[in-house]
């Protein structure tokens, strides 16, 4: 059995993951408020709506290129980033920047090389955004690890923001398999064999040999759950949550969030990496909480 490999079949399989991704993603910034704190222990819902942040606004830039030219566009993607650039979203600084002068006319190729004295971003945004791309690819997901790298240079341009997209896209692939997902082993298997030696490739394997503990804070303690918002401090363990629970949403979405960090972030790519998989769909009354996403992507339906 192989994925449906239509340019509809495709869509479909990205609008699922981006509707997940987005639920773990606004759901995961409500933690983000003090007083949900106690909620969060409990693992009680805050009262909605709730809101989106620009991991989801960047997926659904992803996913509207995919849509329009049926794989990644580099210039295109770059302008949809920065046409619908929502400043209030949480984007991080040098992205907020980077993205102004693009709608000013800008060339990105050179704006997201300079970066960080010209070694590029490091961070995890590359990443948070492109799990529906995995999804785009289900039926190849080598070719996923290479739209993915493609996606990234646009804002990020270190070895390990690329990866750490790489890895992501991999892993929505892998679990949006026609037969169901795979085992939590094969999942972190499969990504470590399609991704390049790296930081993140390096915290993967230790990710794969952690499947066996059953205290989440332990694990982030070791692989880090986002707090220095880079790639190779939040993939690991977004993907070491997302193995363990591959057709629990509720499950991984709490295990994530209980553990701190960038919540919003690590939830949005294991809310993605789920709900590519049709087992893996968030609850409806949490899908249904949520800010609907934009018209200029629900279009795209």
């Amino acid at each position: 059995m192989t994925a449906d490999s239509s340019p509809d079949g495709r869509l479909e399989r990205a609008l699922a993951s981006l509707r997940g991704l987005s639920v773990g993603d606004a759901l995961g910034s409500q933690f983000f408020v003090p007083v949900n704190y106690p909620l969060l222990k409990r693992r009680e819902l805050p009262p909605g709506p709730w809101q989106w942040t620009d991991d989801t606004e960047m997926a659904c830039s992803v996913v509207a290129v995919l849509a329009a030219h049926h794989r990644i566009d580099q210039d295109a993607l770059a302008h949809a980033f920065a046409d619908h650039h929502d400043f209030d979203r949480g984007y991080g600084p040098a992205v907020n920047r980077l993205l102004r002068l693009v709608r000013e006319g800008a060339d990105w190729r050179e704006l997201s090389t300079a970066l960080f004295n010209g070694q590029g971003s490091w961070g995890n945004g590359a990443a948070m955004r492109i799990a529906p791309l995995g999804a785009w690819y289900a039926d190849d997901p080598e070719q996923a690890t290479h739209q993915a790298e493609i996606s990234s240079y646009p804002t990020h341009q270190h070895r390990e923001a690329v990866v750490g997209a790489m890895a992501v896209a991999a892993a929505a692939a892998l679990a949006g398999a026609p037969g169901g997902p795979p085992s939590a082993g094969a999942l972190l298997d499969g990504v470590i064999a399609l991704i390049p030696k790296s930081a993140v490739g390096a915290g993967l394997r230790r990710a794969r040999d952690m499947l066996d503990y059953g205290d989440a804070a332990t694990v982030a303690a070791v692989l880090g759950c986002g707090r220095r918002t880079s790639a190779h401090d939040t993939v690991p363990f977004a993907l070491w949550s997302a193995a363990r629970a591959l057709g629990d949403f509720e499950g991984a979405f709490w295990t994530t969030a209980q553990v701190g960090g960038d919540v919003d972030t690590t939830c949005a790519i294991v809310g993605g990496v789920l709900a590519a998989g049709k087992a893996g769909a968030p609850p409806a009354a949490w899908a249904d909480h949520v800010e609907a996403l934009p018209e200029w992507v629900r279009g795209t339906e």
